[in-house]
């Protein structure tokens, strides 16, 4: 499969100029870079009033990701139609920017063959990524409906797991033998017709086809044609195993700078490949999942997501707050005498618990991040500990002691601003350590930290701090 890689002017659209000339208007879009709400309205109203033509004379001068951007823009009830009524200018490209549900939706409303054409003319992990979401019966049909070269590879993608290397990587790659000369590969590179569009580097293999080295192609081009590919290349290389998980894929590349890798099976034959564009639409997935998670939304959290999804996505969560809450309703309700005696601890216990929660919240995503970037292992776990205790040390003093001055000053009651002082301390080392200790243990028993840790990390808060307060407010005698 070969990506063709065309360039789409955009247009500047302006309410009073709703029409481009014969020559095509090459500016691009405003500086924010979006579609401006007058535009989208009169593509929407061309449609609804039967003159495609129209819609497509607005839409033709379009980048295909601006092209995305108009139909997730359009009404939900609406995308089909305007992805009609588009034709071929929703091309294989526009369907790859869609936004996942979106792209169901508009897949839905293309046959078979169409939809087999337009993934024959994409790399092959972006048409894996439009026929893998396919039901059943209409993946089969797809797949029937394209080339058997092309059907072959995305059949071999489709076999491994979800979000590994294999789904990952295209399988459009140059790889050549060691024995050739700079000179040989320069002629094949131009003599080839069916070559892949994109690449930078040059794949050396051996005899197994098992990748020994690489070339850059700016050391080919710069080389006298007689030097020998095994003079020239880099042997150290970093392979992608086909079953890694793409978030290890995309911290390779993070740390090694690498532009692409080679994909080895399990007898260590070269695959694939692995490019860094692919790697920047992981990175930002992973990035929005973590934080998504941390906050109970979901590992979507999509604003395209249907409604009976998202409640599933976060009703959990919430009913999982609603039992940390109930602890610490508890904990209030065990002195309750004493707030009855004192009615100032009703108005300050509350800044305990919700800075105690701020203090958790902040160590927690600090760890969490770590945890993903593999920042965090069995050699640096306990001075990770004892960093973060330190830390919540000196951020515990400082607000202890501006809060116990303060409270002081305010109710003319030393005793009280003591209190709540050395609550706010002992709270906030709470929080610092559970903020590091609780995704620390979840990642020890493999369960994902960014999804449950938050839950713990705010019962822990929560309930150590009305449990402070109160406590030392009744052993201090001041309800008395």
């Amino acid at each position: 499969m070969a990506e063709h890689d065309t360039p789409y002017p955009v247009q500047d659209f302006e309410p009073d100029a709703l029409t481009t000339s014969e020559a095509g208007d090459n500016t691009r879009l405003d500086e924010d870079d979006r579609l401006k709400p007058d535009f989208v309205t009169a593509v929407l109203d061309a449609i609804e009033s039967g003159d495609n033509e129209a819609a497509r004379v607005l839409v033709a001068p379009l980048h295909p990701a601006d092209i995305a951007d108009l139909i997730e823009l359009a009404p939900e009830d609406r995308r089909a139609a305007m992805a009609a009524a588009l034709g071929s200018l929703v091309s294989a490209e526009v369907l790859s920017e869609l936004n996942d549900y979106v792209r169901d939706t508009v897949v839905e409303a293309l046959e078979p063959q169409q939809l087999a054409d337009l993934a024959a003319e994409l790399d092959t992990d972006d048409a894996v990524a439009i026929i893998e979401d396919l039901d059943e019966d209409d993946q089969q049909a797809v797949l029937e409906a394209l080339d058997p070269e092309d059907r072959a590879a995305i059949e071999s993608a489709l076999s491994y797991p979800e979000e590994s290397a294999g789904r990952l990587m295209q399988r459009d790659l140059v790889a050549v033998p060691e024995h050739w000369s700079v000179g040989q590969v320069i002629d094949f590179l131009r003599d080839s017709s069916d070559l892949t569009s994109d690449f930078w580097e040059i794949f050396i293999v051996d005899a197994g086809h098992r990748p020994i080295g690489t070339c850059q192609l700016s050391w080919v081009l710069r080389c006298p044609r007689g030097i020998a590919l095994s003079d020239l290349m880099k042997r150290e290389q970093t392979l992608i195993p086909v079953d890694m998980d793409q978030e290890e894929v995309a911290l390779r590349f993070q740390k090694y700078a690498l532009i692409s890798a080679a994909v080895v099976d399990q007898s260590g034959r070269l695959v694939g490949m692995i490019t860094v564009d692919d790697v920047v639409h992981i990175i930002q997935e992973e990035a929005g999942e973590d934080i998504l998670r941390l906050s109970g939304a979901g590992g979507e959290g999509d604003i395209n997501e249907p409604v009976v999804e998202s409640y599933k996505a976060r009703v959990r969560w919430l009913l999982s707050n609603l039992m940390t809450a109930l602890l610490a309703s508890t904990i209030i309700g065990i002195f309750e005498g004493t707030i009855e005696k004192m009615v100032a601890l009703a108005t300050l216990m509350p800044i305990v618990a919700g800075v105690g929660g701020n203090a958790g919240s902040q160590t927690m995503a600090v760890t969490v991040r770590a945890l993903a970037t593999n920042q965090i292992t069995g050699t640096n776990t306990r001075r990770t500990i004892t960093r973060e205790l330190r830390v919540a040390l000196l951020n515990g003093g400082t607000v202890a002691l501006v809060l116990g001055i303060g409270v002081s000053l305010v109710f003319q009651n030393p005793a009280l601003g003591g209190v709540i002082a050395a609550a706010m301390m002992t709270n906030i080392v709470t929080a610092g350590l559970a903020g590091v200790a609780v995704p620390l243990v979840f990642d020890r028993f493999n369960i994902d930290p960014a999804v449950a840790s938050s839950i713990f990390v705010t019962m822990i808060t929560d309930s150590m701090g009305f449990l402070a307060f109160l406590g030392l407010a009744t052993a201090a005698g001041l309800a008395g």
